[in-house]
């Protein structure tokens, strides 16, 4: 009998079946029906902005300062993941990998429309040609800065702290852990994984099929393509995807790092040339005085709902309202990716690099490109590019026409926003495939292939149906009540932190025997002398193992396993008492060297110093607190030492509120 063909499967039935259903439904209902569905979302995306502007106003204005407090108070020194956790990849990487997936595509699609849409808009008719140009920079300052990164930062770091440091799914049900404790697992988790899903989905598939209508208007505009069709797109897109596949299934360390290094460097090479073949000094200067209003601007503009100036009150539901839901609606996708490449990082690097670094990219780009569109349109163009401010996808190529070499340009161009494109989009494929795994470390290639290709059918639907405004609309709705759950982000952040602290902070108790004044010739002997590996060794081998053999003996009388465990280069000893539930508990005492100041090597009142190492035995412990070093203490004081931490251990999984941060999967290390 012929074996029975099953297709091996990491996909979880429950946040892929509704979430399926949901995003083809809506995808068909805006194909088939597009200006209907556009219509019935674009009524319920304006009630919403008009009405409940101020929910994204307060929700963004949280998140700024939150993070801003989280960076510069005792918990930026907590670490993504544990005490003694490095990064996985060096810092240009992370930022090239955490740049490419926060703003990709929309850098070339705005940088020149954006500013020449603030200064064209007739709402600022009334004002000088200075005062619209000025205010085109501040506004898009205001809009792709330090708010938009700050949405991004909350739900990345959130993320980052419950999968790396309490070893929970990389999901955003883990972030909801301390209020929801095991229920995450069950229907509700299901629920927020699946919202997650379907908000990427939608996000993704809508910046694509812009991206594909932006190259498809630069190769017309290269007379490489005749003209900007469907038949095109469908080509384009089938290219472009394929590529995005082939990157997703590399992986991280191949495909998306490797291509979002690549794109940092065009993007940075494309930006020098605009500088200095434009108006550099005008660039330079106004860049300058951007930053001054910017920062003298920035709590008038964080708070500014405009409820005193009806006219501008349209721009703004249609400019910073749209921008907030936007970034919102982009976050669980985008902080999903940085959350995967931030293990290792503080909190304090983390917000650091997050909030200021593109940021301040963002804020040069924006600068040189609209602001030369701007200086071109007054003093060369005579406002031909304020009469295509409504045509962005052809835009950035008729702004390069007015510098030199503008054909090369133009072709590297379109060569960056094709790596965006595929930068975006398999990241977005590698996201969308973990949250629907519910972060399965290993997932057949099928799968990657399945995403690719579903984003590329539905976004190629919606172009030739229309439907992609529909989509739209539906992206911008579904960022509402993502604002509110990134708050109860904040609120369970805020209690785990509180937590974290407390138990690395927690001191011994009164009880505990400190030095005593047996064997103090010994000891000043000791102190004075510098040891040497072999020396520290043989402590380690004799005091160290005396002593645990002793603690080891008189736990088993109380019913109490310990093992000593012994591992070799360096040296290294440890007595373990394990746990099913709560962590390990764990001491031990390594061979650690450290570096001697060279003015010690010929220092007369101190033993001779043979070199500039010495070596020490430090303790160290099941929760990578910070050891010390135990070379003075006798064998009672060392069985003295662990008793102390064990009577540390057992009163803190005694309290119900450290239960989140001793319950964790963490013995699994020891397996």
């Amino acid at each position: 009998m012929a074996e029975k063909f099953t297709i091996r499967t990491t996909l979880n039935k429950g946040i892929i079946i509704p979430s399926l259903i949901f995003i083809v439904g809506i995808c068909v209902l805006s194909a088939v029906y597009p200006k209907l569905t556009e219509e019935l979302l674009n009524g319920v995306k304006n009630f919403i902005f008009v009405n409940l502007n101020w929910v994204y106003v307060w929700s963004v204005t949280i998140f700024v300062l939150f993070l801003i407090y989280l960076m510069v108070s005792k918990y930026g020194d907590i670490r993504l993941g544990r005490n003694d956790s490095r990064p996985d990849y060096s810092f240009f990487s992370w930022i090239s990998m955490l740049f490419a997936a926060g703003m990709g595509i929309g850098l070339m699609y705005f940088s020149v429309a954006e500013p020449m849409q603030h200064y064209s808009n007739e709402v600022f008719a009334g004002k000088s040609v200075v005062q619209r140009a000025q205010n085109a920079q501040l506004y898009t300052f205001f809009h792709w800065g330090i708010h938009a990164w700050a949405i991004y930062g909350v739900v990345g770091l959130s993320l980052a702290y419950f999968t790396y440091r309490y070893r929970l799914p990389l999901s955003l049900r883990s972030c909801f852990y301390p209020l929801l404790k095991d229920k995450i697992k069950g229907r509700w988790g299901n629920l927020i994984d699946v919202f997650a899903l379907c908000s990427t989905f939608f996000g993704i598939t809508t910046t694509l099929g812009f991206g594909v209508v932006q190259i498809n208007s630069g190769l017309q505009t290269l007379n490489i393509l005749p003209e900007s069709s469907f038949v095109y797109q469908v080509i384009i897109v089938a290219v472009l995807v394929s590529l995005s596949i082939f990157s997703a299934v590399s992986g991280l360390d191949k495909g998306v790092k490797i291509l979002s290094s690549i794109n940092i460097v065009s993007v940075v090479i494309l930006l020098l040339f605009v500088l200095v073949l434009g108006p550099t000094v005008y660039l330079i200067g106004s860049f300058t005085e951007g930053i001054g209003t910017y920062i003298n601007s920035f709590f008038s503009l964080t708070f500014n709902t405009h409820v005193y100036e009806e006219n501008t009150q349209p721009w703004f539901y249609d400019w910073t309202i749209l921008y907030w839901a936007w970034w919102i609606s982009w976050s669980p996708y985008v902080g999903l990716f940085i959350a995967k490449i931030s293990k290792g990082r503080t909190i304090r690097e983390f917000i650091a690099a997050v909030l200021i670094l593109p940021t301040l990219f963002n804020f040069i780009w924006m600068s040189v490109f609209g602001n030369s569109a701007i200086w071109f349109d007054i003093n060369i163009a005579n406002g031909a590019l304020s009469q295509l401010a409504g045509n962005p996808d052809a835009l950035m190529f008729r702004f390069l026409e007015y510098l030199p070499l503008t054909k090369i340009v133009s072709f590297l161009v379109i060569s960056i926003i094709i790596i965006f494109f595929v930068t975006s989009a398999d990241s977005g494929i590698f996201v969308m495939n973990s949250i629907a795994t519910k972060n399965a470390k290993v997932s057949p290639k099928w799968q990657t292939i399945g995403w690719g290709i579903l984003l590329a059918v539905l976004a190629l639907m919606l172009l030739n149906a229309g439907g992609l405004a529909a989509l739209q609309s539906m992206t911008l709705i579904t960022a509402l009540p993502f604002s509110v759950i990134m708050l109860l982000f904040i609120v369970s952040l805020v209690k785990a932190l509180s937590i974290d602290r407390n138990y690395y902070e927690k001191d011994f108790s009164s009880t505990t025997v400190p030095w005593s004044g047996a064997a103090w010739k010994a000891r000043l002997k000791q102190i004075v002398s510098f040891y040497d590996d072999a020396s520290v060794d043989e402590f380690i081998n004799d005091r160290v193992k005396e002593a645990f053999e002793e603690l080891q003996s008189e736990f088993s009388k109380n019913n109490i396993e310990a093992k000593i465990n012994l591992y070799e280069n360096p040296l290294k000893m440890e007595i373990e008492i394990r746990h099913d539930i709560v962590n390990n508990f764990l001491y031990g005492v390594k061979n650690e060297s450290r570096i001697i100041s060279d003015y010690l090597l010929t220092e007369e009142n101190l033993p001779e110093v043979k070199d500039n190492v010495a070596h020490f035995p430090k303790s160290y412990f099941g929760d990578d607190r910070d050891g010390y070093d135990v070379q003075l203490f006798t064998k009672n004081e060392l069985i003295s030492d662990v008793l102390k931490h064990y009577e540390r251990f057992l009163e803190i999984i005694s309290e119900e509120n450290n239960e989140m941060f001793i319950s964790s999967d963490s013995n699994n290390r020891f397996k």
